[in-house]
């Protein structure tokens, strides 16, 4: 992998995923980072990042993550009551307890830590129950994943629907303007935060094109993505065919390339394209013209997008006029707000309460 990134190439970025990558234990990753050691170039930077539900962490673990350099996402959907709805072990147990002491051994040995909280159809029901208990464990960096699963032509019961989704994502974004702006992180507001600065997706899932973030199993086995690992999506083997060959193949071109070539009329013709880019390929299951899919979370996306905007808008004028984003008040468009409608300070009074007394 590392001898075959062209010559310029200043960063690699692994990251270790599974099913649960630290089973494989300590002595495999102390092995594959004294290989990236060895193989890296001069001037090359290599990242290491590995999604856990922190279960198997050990205080020997957390310092060789903290020692190497590893970023650390755990698992973690909740409070207990919420995380242990969905979160068991085979026999019936619930894994808060364990996940929680892997999760603190691994604050207290100083490695960097965020939270990985996947939004289903339980937890997308109690958005400020989960912020606040993230908060409460002190993440500042935290990714909200909905989860989309599809078989068989149907949508499991556990899935978040889209209103869910969009409802979630607005709760928590109130949540966090009221005071945790520059404190704590989000993955979804600093992307789109971005893109209303212009800058270019941070994420594959709101990009014009993918087919850059390749599933690589253990046994040399290579796909077009982490949610394709599927026969269809198979590139070949890393001990068979060269890498750079299998990804600049026409298959994995043209697999990136239809994220946007397979945008439906919907998409193609919405204001917030440039923001969602019609969004994973994996949960475009809706049926539409010409047998192109539509994205299941679309009415959930385009109800933050609409909740989200006037927020994000001043928080970019803000950041032109070299201010912080907290201070979007002072940028924000005030004209269309009626005297009993909620203040966007986040204060929770209505806005003749409150700023809109001038």
């Amino acid at each position: 992998y590392i001898e075959t990134q062209p010559e310029g190439v200043q960063e690699i970025n692994f990251t270790w995923q599974g099913g649960e990558p630290s089973i494989l234990g300590i002595q495999f990753y102390e092995k594959a980072v004294s290989l990236q050691k060895k193989y890296e170039r001069k001037g090359m930077k290599i990242l290491n990042s590995i999604q856990t539900n922190a279960t198997l962490v050990t205080k020997e673990f957390a310092r060789f993550f903290k020692d190497a350099g590893f970023l650390v996402g755990v698992s973690i959907d909740g409070p207990e009551h919420i995380h242990n709805h969905f979160r068991k072990y085979p026999d019936g147990r619930g894994s808060f307890t364990e996940v929680m002491r892997g999760y603190e051994i691994l604050k207290k040995s100083g490695a960097e830590v965020n939270t990985l909280t996947v939004i289903q159809n339980y937890n997308a029901d109690y958005p400020f129950e989960v912020y606040d208990f993230l908060c409460s464990i002190d993440s500042d960096f935290m990714q909200f994943i909905p989860v989309v699963e599809y078989y068989n032509n149907k949508v499991s019961n556990r899935s978040v629907t889209a209103a869910q989704f969009g409802d979630f994502m607005n709760s928590i974004f109130d949540r966090w303007i009221c005071g945790d702006i520059g404190k704590r992180y989000i993955q979804h507001f600093d992307l789109f935060l971005g893109r209303y600065l212009a800058y270019p997706p941070s994420l594959c899932v709101h990009s014009p094109i993918c087919g850059r973030a390749l599933a690589l199993e253990h046994n040399g086995k290579l796909y077009s993505c982490d949610h394709f690992v599927e026969q269809e999506y198979y590139l070949g083997n890393i001990a068979e065919t060269p890498l750079d060959k299998m990804v600049d193949s026409d298959f994995q071109n043209k697999f990136g390339e239809s994220k946007s070539t397979g945008l439906t009329n919907q998409c193609s013709n919405c204001e917030y394209l440039p923001l969602c880019y019609g969004g994973c390929l994996r949960n475009r299951i809706l049926k539409a013209e010409q047998g192109k899919n539509h994205n299941y979370l679309c009415e959930g996306y385009k109800a933050f997008f609409n909740h989200t905007r006037p927020y994000f808008q001043a928080m970019a004028e803000a950041h032109r006029a070299h201010r912080h984003a907290s201070e979007y008040m002072n940028y924000f468009d005030l004209s269309s707000l009626g005297r009993n409608d909620k203040c966007p300070c986040g204060s929770g009074k209505k806005f003749k309460s409150c700023h809109g007394r001038a």
